[in-house]
């Protein structure tokens, strides 16, 4: 979009975007914990409140992602705003 209005955009824009692929690497490595641990649990029978931790870990990443994501739509609407011709 940069190349199209000539000029860089506002830095909030990559600051968002980058925040979005940030969040997105979070949950994959939550995720990733989440399916490790019930291959653990059946060999060493981890205590129920570690489940119960990676899950509510998965939550909040998944919550920050959330945020994220309609951060990054506003910021891309914005700046499509910014590059169409008037």
């Amino acid at each position: 979009m940069e190349r199209l209005c000539s000029s860089p955009l506002h830095a909030n824009i990559s600051t968002a975007l980058d925040k979005h692929l940030e969040s997105i690497h979070v949950v994959q490595a939550r995720r990733k914990d989440e399916t490790v641990n019930p291959s653990n649990r059946q060999r060493h029978g981890p205590p129920r409140c570690q489940d119960e931790r990676v899950v509510l870990a998965l939550a909040v990443a998944l919550g920050a992602l959330c945020q994220a994501t309609r951060k990054a739509r506003t910021v891309l609407w914005c700046a499509s705003q910014m590059t169409l011709p008037k």
